[in-house]
């Protein structure tokens, strides 16, 4: 019988029972409840694998000036920027991170890794991961496969939902999806993995979803690029070995404590946070006046 991905001790002790690799689990799991053959699987995740890349792409070569004007062209500018924080290699993350969630909020195709919301971040992280380390793709897809293990975990502990638990729960899953797969990439073991997982939860804990005019732009996009950093970051700690401290169920845990105790308004409303401020109240009003105006253009009754 199939885990059914309800803890990450489960997960681990399923693997060690019945001596099978992490991506195993999964793959059983994904043939037993969802009826699939395991080359629809890895037929569906290659697929899922040239939608990330082509959005990055996308977002970094064509125009991407959303409805509301709040997205313009970001990643094109972080891209091509002449100087580097860190290095060109961290450069590139961020712009590609913003790039895929840019392709989201301008309607284009994307893949909900594990939400819209969250879109940029998988993509970000896995292609500058290949492209630095040469991972090849059926890697990539393995990763992708433990991605999805962490997320049924995740939702079911906490949340992956905006609208249930703030965005810790969009971005923070996501990012925490990211972590896991770079470490399992780079032949990190379960243990390393899963304290990815941890790590990055712990550095988003407590984010709010305040989208500006109820549109996921305004601070998503921004927010899907620091996320694809800290993926980043909570991979290099584990991968030396330093502990979350606080074991990943427990951080999950807690992440939906967190998740349960936040106000509505925080909770993907635009009530609160920046989506109440002035200039998110003034740009809310701007945004609905124009829709009003366009409906009988678009033959909307």
């Amino acid at each position: 019988m199939a885990f059914l991905f309800d803890s990450f001790e489960g997960w681990k002790n399923h693997c060690v029972k019945n001596n099978i690799s992490i991506i195993k689990a999964v793959l059983e799991y994904e043939k037993e409840q969802k009826g699939r053959t395991e080359q629809q699987i890895w037929d569906g995740l290659g697929r899922a694998w040239v939608v990330m890349k082509e959005a990055v792409q996308t977002g970094l070569t064509e125009d991407m000036t959303s409805r509301s004007g709040m997205i313009n062209n970001g990643a094109k500018k972080v891209y091509h920027h002449p100087v580097s924080v860190l290095s060109k290699e961290f450069q590139n993350l961020i712009a590609r991170a913003l790039a895929a969630k840019e392709v989201n909020s301008c309607m284009g195709r994307i893949v909900a890794a594990p939400t819209a919301g969250a879109s940029g971040i998988m993509p970000g992280v896995l292609f500058t991961l290949q492209e630095i380390h040469n991972v090849d793709d059926q890697k990539i897809l393995e990763a992708m496969l433990l991605a999805a293990g962490i997320a049924l975990i995740m939702e079911q502990k906490a949340s992956i939902a905006g609208a249930v638990g703030g965005c810790q729960a969009e971005t923070g899953t996501a990012a925490a999806m990211g972590a896991g797969a770079i470490v399992y990439c780079l032949g990190g073991d379960i243990d390393q993995v899963f304290n990815a997982v941890a790590i990055t939860v712990q550095c988003m804990l407590g984010l709010v979803c305040d989208p500006v005019a109820g549109l996921v732009e305004i601070p998503c996009v921004v927010r899907n690029a620091s996320a694809a950093a800290i993926a980043n970051s909570s991979a290099q700690i584990a991968m030396a070995n330093v502990s979350s401290v606080i074991p990943v169920d427990e951080v999950i845990e807690a992440m939906g404590e967190i998740g349960a105790s936040m106000e509505t308004r925080y909770k993907e409303t635009a009530m609160g946070g920046l989506a109440a401020t002035k200039t998110g109240q003034a740009i809310a009003k701007k945004v609905l006046i124009r829709d009003i105006e366009i409906l009988p253009d678009e033959g909307v009754k």
